[in-house]
């Protein structure tokens, strides 16, 4: 019996250790380089058309974070609120399929995770200033 409470604290502890690791070595750095290119599978593939658009959940439970903690992360490195972290970055993947490929906005916006291509526009719009035909033709 005390052996396996033994084995079940030790397990316990080793978790505690690497949560409080990631914990310590988050950084914007990590936020850029972990988040979205260290785990690309999210966009490989068909997950984005089965799963939609990622959620924070994901996210956080990537780099073994709470989703409020993650958050709160967030908004202190960048001064954003996660949904506006992660839409940006929705943002840089869709102009740049619209800059490197002739598919059509509908395509990407399919692709990156929107269940529908109205809702890639109008936050394209909202963010950028301009519709996502109107940023390819111009670029």
């Amino acid at each position: 019996i005390f052996y396996k409470k033994d084995r079940r604290l030790g397990e316990l502890n080793e978790k505690i250790k690497r949560k409080a690791h990631v914990k310590q070595s988050f950084s914007l750095d990590f936020l850029e380089r972990g988040t979205f290119t260290e785990y690309p599978e999210y966009f490989e593939g068909d997950a984005p058309q089965h799963l939609g658009l990622p959620s924070v959940k994901y996210f956080a439970d990537k780099v073994f974070l709470s989703p409020n903690y993650f958050g709160d992360m967030i908004r202190k490195q960048t001064g954003k609120t996660v949904s506006e972290y992660i839409q940006d970055k929705m943002i840089e993947l869709a102009k740049e399929q619209l800059l490197s490929s002739d598919k059509t906005t509908s395509q990407i916006a399919y692709e990156i995770g929107f269940q529908y291509p109205q809702h890639l526009s109008r936050m394209f719009k909202r963010i950028v200033g301009m519709t996502p035909n109107k940023f390819r033709t111009q670029t």
